[in-house]
Formats: structure tokens, C-alpha cells, sequence
């Protein structure tokens, strides 16, 4: 069991770095929050950005991971 843990922990450890060496080069800069379907409302002095479609396909990626790495 401890095993097992250890080695969850490992490929959780891999991919956070990785999914942090990603943003901090700069990989979707350009699209990523901006793509059809994301909220952006501005006017004079105010603006609210909500990236609901960005946040969906992050959303189902992560789900399919998931399921992948469960069995």
C-alpha cells in the first residue's frame, strides 16, 4: 500500500511540475481564456473576464486523467 502511495505521489509531483513548467514558458498565452463562449464584459472603469469554456475543457481534461490514472 505505502508503495502504491509513493508512487502516486511521484507521477502527481511529475505532473504538477510539468503543467508548471508549461505556464511559466508562456504556452497558451495567446487562447488560452479566450476562447468563444468566455465571459468578457467591459465598460468605463470595470471589467469582468469569466473564462467558463476555458474552465469546462480544463475541467474534462483533468476528469479524463483522473479516470485514466484510477485504473
Amino acid at each position: 500500500m505505502n508503495n502504491d502511495f509513493g508512487k502516486w505521489l511521484v507521477i502527481a509531483g511529475l505532473f504538477i511540475a510539468a503543467i508548471g513548467a508549461l505556464i511559466w514558458s508562456g504556452f497558451g498565452k495567446g487562447w488560452l481564456g479566450r476562447l468563444p463562449g468566455d465571459i468578457n464584459y467591459t465598460k468605463d472603469n470595470f471589467s469582468f473576464h469569466f473564462p467558463i469554456v476555458t474552465c469546462l475543457i480544463v475541467s474534462v481534461v483533468l476528469t479524463l486523467l483522473m479516470w485514466l490514472f484510477r485504473k
